[in-house]
């Protein structure tokens, strides 16, 4: 993949950055015949959904830890065979009987698929919630079924045909989920195991709507899986459908700025000083940074400016990368979600108010559970996985890390390093309370901030969540902008978070750039994309290659 060699400057369509919205829209503009053009300023294609590689023995992923409703009628299946993917990416279910492991101060649980099951689990554990429950999943459950359908298969339908077939979406799905929470009268430990999984979306219940919360839950118990071969798979298959079909991906070009005249995207400058022309610009960045900074305030009506001045993004995380020399005993194939307060709105007004001296909760996903046959993932025998905890969004306990995004002075400044230090060690310890003793197996180790997401996503605050409020409760931005010719992908869109919500973004913007409904033409059976242009894969064949990086399988990657 070129790096450094001048590109030609007229191109039908630029996609800026190459996280899942920004590769998904590519990538449909590509099979339709668009001569696209992807720049991403890392090292490697991916955003949120590229790994990388350590000690010459193992591979994490920075943002993949498992993806829902992935069986022949999924959302995320149908995108990629729309593409002419089918086969090329192919998905691991984790266990059906319980993907996601829930435990609070004296209560497991672990979550199956289906709702019927998922309610079943929920009295068992929570008996004396029962009625509360039954009331919780009925709205969550319609809400997640009505929201899909709409996404699915309402294209041309008419809108009253839309509020009679959505109901309690309309009534609920723009409250927040502390409303539907006190509704339901519900105890506060079955609000903490309801939103256990809260970190699928970076906010709290006080934030979060029920739509979210029901969108997210409902896509997970449709069934949860991991791709086989590691999230950069995704990433690399998108590039090969661009590069086939006439388009160009390139890594290491930062986009300085969009170019607007005469109130239309026409391009963009590169931070060489290189233009770029192009009727369609696409930013994958997030939306407040995209009005701010990318094409500037000046271009969009007040409104605007002011939703991206006082927008508020999801919580930032902390990551710990773990690599260990022993197998983890006794594990099934299941996310754990460990919650040390068994009252998780209160822990979430403690990082609102700044407090982290300990996280209150972790999601820890084992990557070498989910994709045991890969052998990058980790040595045999050893064992990967990875810390998860949300913090406060102030970057002032990082010290430097409040420095212009993209910067990495802060990577050596003291006050960083003194609070890294810290932060490793109390996660640690946490996770060592959730898993037993394991740190004198430990053969890797490092942390990720959210100075590491700002630096490689370049994401306002070091979020990788997207926005949490852009005007009212539940409020999000559509792909198309009051800039002609600009549009807007990713996890700050309505369409949601999470890989498959940035997926949907990218090919909903595709739709509307072309003007025709991709996302129920592809799930009900078109395929766009010629299998016949994508390259033979053989056996030395590595997706983080593919996406820029310069490591062979099994080396260490810079």
């Amino acid at each position: 993949m070129s790096r450094g060699h001048r590109l030609p400057a007229d191109w039908d369509a630029i996609v800026v950055g190459s996280g899942m919205g920004g590769l998904t829209c590519a990538a449909y503009l590509a099979v339709t015949g668009h001569r696209v053009l992807v720049l991403e300023q890392a090292g490697v294609l991916g955003g949120n959904s590229h790994v990388f590689r350590r000690r010459s023995a193992y591979e994490f992923d920075a943002g993949v830890h498992y993806i829902g409703d992935c069986g022949p009628d999924g959302v995320l299946p149908s995108i990629l065979r729309g593409l002419g993917l089918d086969g090329r990416v192919e998905f691991r279910a984790m266990d059906p009987d319980g993907f996601d492991e829930v435990v609070l101060p004296g209560l497991r649980m672990f979550v199956p698929v289906g709702w019927d099951r998922y309610l079943d689990r929920l009295i068992e554990v929570l008996p004396t919630d029962k009625e509360g429950l039954r009331e919780f999943t009925r709205v969550c459950s319609a809400v997640g079924a009505e929201m899909r359908w709409t996404l699915l298969s309402a294209a041309g339908v008419d809108p009253a045909e839309i509020l009679r077939r959505t109901p309690t979406a309309m009534a609920w799905g723009r409250r927040t989920l502390h409303d539907l929470f006190e509704h339901c009268r519900l105890s506060a430990a079955a609000r903490t195991v309801l939103a256990a999984q809260a970190l699928n979306y970076g906010i709290g219940p006080e934030a979060a709507t029920v739509g979210t919360h029901a969108s997210v839950t409902d896509h997970y118990l449709r069934g949860a899986a991991y791709p086989v071969g590691g999230g950069q798979m995704l990433s690399a298959s998108l590039s090969e459908t661009i590069t086939g079909h006439g388009g160009a991906v390139r890594v290491g070009h930062r986009v300085e700025r969009v170019l607007v005249e005469e109130g239309r995207a026409c391009g963009v400058v590169l931070a060489t000083g290189q233009e770029l022309r192009a009727p369609i610009v696409v930013s994958n960045a997030d939306y407040p940074r995209t009005v701010l900074e990318l094409v500037g305030e000046q271009h969009f009506p007040k409104s605007i400016v002011k939703r991206a001045r006082t927008a508020v993004m999801g919580f930032p995380l902390v990551v710990l990368y773990v690599g260990l020399d022993r197998e983890l005993p006794g594990r099934r194939n299941a996310n754990l979600w460990w919650h040390g307060n068994a009252d998780i709105e209160e822990a979430f007004r403690g990082l609102t108010d700044g407090r982290f001296d300990a996280p209150p909760s972790v999601f820890i996903s084992f990557a070498s559970g989910k994709d045991p046959h890969t052998p990058a993932i980790r040595p045999p025998g050893h064992a990967n996985f990875q810390v998860m905890a949300l913090c406060p969004r102030s970057l002032e306990p990082w010290g430097a890390a409040a420095e212009p995004a993209g910067g990495e002075r802060y990577r050596r400044d003291p006050a960083y390093l003194a609070q890294k230090e810290r932060v490793t060690e109390t996660m640690l310890a946490t996770a060592e309370r959730a898993l037993g003793p394991f740190r004198r197996h430990v053969t890797h180790l490092e942390l990720a901030t959210p100075a590491t997401q700002r630096r490689y996503t370049r994401s306002t605050g070091g979020s990788p969540f997207g926005l949490a409020r852009w005007g009212g409760t539940g409020a999000r931005p559509d792909t198309r902008t009051s800039v002609a010719g600009l549009y807007v992908v990713g996890q700050s869109t309505r369409y949601g978070s999470g890989i498959t919500g940035a997926a949907v973004s990218g090919i909903a913007c595709a739709g509307q750039i072309l003007g025709r409904p991709l996302l129920p033409e592809v799930y009900a059976g078109a395929v766009l994309g010629d299998h016949r242009l994508l390259p033979e894969r053989g056996a030395d064949w590595d997706p983080l290659r593919v996406c820029g990086g310069r490591a062979p399988r099994g080396t260490r990657s810079s």
